[in-house]
């Protein structure tokens, strides 16, 4: 017997089901959000005397200690935020379980969170579960820039937290200064709280700042920082993420982490922990990813797609408006089928499926991957 679902109108989700049709066609996957190519043997090597010393048990619930230690200093040289590592820094097994404990932890029924869509789709599952209830506000192509006064309208005395994602998935847009300058105002002297998604924190361009929530003490004070080692490793497999919050609201945190994995792999944790000792290992992403941003650019420019800004993460969108009204579902099922590269479809990121006309391609590829990849896409 089965009962009523929880969530009735969700299914598999688009990433799984491009990347399905992908290896079902023999396409190149641009889809999904993975490296083709390995993570730094010393990085494997770290993880591996680790399992070799024995350190195989169950790791502290909160994390291993010396990992949340070398976050505390990581934090504290990048954006002068100071954080407890014993009662302000967990370890999870990976960004999106931190992002599903702290909506979790903080959402009671009827409470409302505002999320902005384009969206990563495990936002609002979480907060439906909850019993919460979503309230979105859709973002313009090509920039995506946040109309605050619309945000101010969306504002009740049910508002609970809002949610932001920067660097942005999927449409590579970044917060500015004057961005937090308006949500500042905007929660000041609010009962509001504020999921940060940073898990593309080292993946910004053109000289560009991360304006994490750990910048500014009136915003940290009321934030969950969701990051992620995978996307900063290159080991999205490995699944291990951590979350950033005050104590007050860490506790409350680590009330549901702790019966939804305990904790995470204690190798993997050992492994990471040595190796953030020399920050050159994330410092140098920026420069490593764009690189790979402007050769994609640089080709994607000989094809019949309008590019669209990117300013961080690994994700380009392009629109095809010109040459094709096509919904975008039809259109990357048809890329993926014919011209073999695999990409997602932007209205996949809408809770109605809104559809500009925008596919979203990754770029953390080989050079050979993303020369064979526009080689095809110019053909379209």
């Amino acid at each position: 017997m089965m009962s009523a679902s929880k969530l009735p109108q969700t299914g598999t989700t688009i990433f799984t089901t491009m990347s399905a049709l992908a290896n079902e066609v023999g396409a190149i996957n641009l889809s999904q959000g993975f490296p083709d190519y390995d993570c730094d043997p010393e990085l494997v090597e770290l993880v591996n005397q680790a399992m070799k010393a024995g350190q195989n048990q169950y790791a502290p619930m909160a994390g291993w200690m010396p990992l949340r230690e070398q976050l505390a200093q990581k934090v504290q040289d990048l954006y002068g935020a100071t954080y407890d590592p014993d009662t302000e820094i967990t370890i999870t097994a990976g960004g999106t379980q931190a992002i599903f404990t702290a909506i979790c932890a903080a959402i009671h029924p009827n409470d409302e969170v505002i999320v902005f869509e384009p969206a990563y789709d495990c936002y609002a599952p979480a907060i439906k579960l909850m019993g919460g209830t979503v309230k979105s506000l859709e973002l313009e192509p090509p920039t995506y820039r946040i109309n605050w006064e619309m945000v101010k309208r969306l504002i009740t005395n049910r508002t609970r937290m809002i949610i932001l994602n920067s660097p942005h998935n999927p449409t590579a847009t970044i917060l500015h200064q004057e961005d937090i300058e308006e949500l500042s105002t905007i929660v000041r002297n609010r009962d509001i709280l504020i999921l940060s998604d940073e898990v593309y924190e080292h993946l910004i361009y053109d000289g560009e700042v991360h304006h994490s929530m750990a910048r500014y003490p009136e915003l940290q004070q009321r934030s969950f920082i969701a990051a992620s080692f995978g996307k900063l490793f290159h080991t999205t497999g490995w699944k291990v993420g951590y979350c950033l919050a005050p104590a007050a609201l860490m506790q409350e945190f680590r009330k549901i982490h702790q019966y939804l994995v305990f904790s995470v792999n204690t190798p993997v944790q050992v492994g990471i922990a040595n190796y953030l000792k020399n920050e050159e290992h994330y410092l140098t992403l920026s420069k490593f990813f764009q690189q790979k941003r402007d050769l994609f650019r640089s080709g994607l420019a000989n094809t019949k797609f309008e590019l669209l800004p990117c300013s961080g993460s690994y994700f380009q969108s392009v629109s095809y408006r010109k040459f094709s009204d096509m919904k975008d579902t039809d259109l990357a099922i048809q890329i993926t089928r014919e011209h073999g590269v695999a990409s997602i479809p932007v209205s996949a990121f809408y809770n109605k499926a809104t559809d500009h006309h925008i596919l979203r391609f990754c770029f953390a590829k080989k050079q050979e991957t993303l020369e064979k990849a526009i080689e095809r896409l110019m053909k379209l």
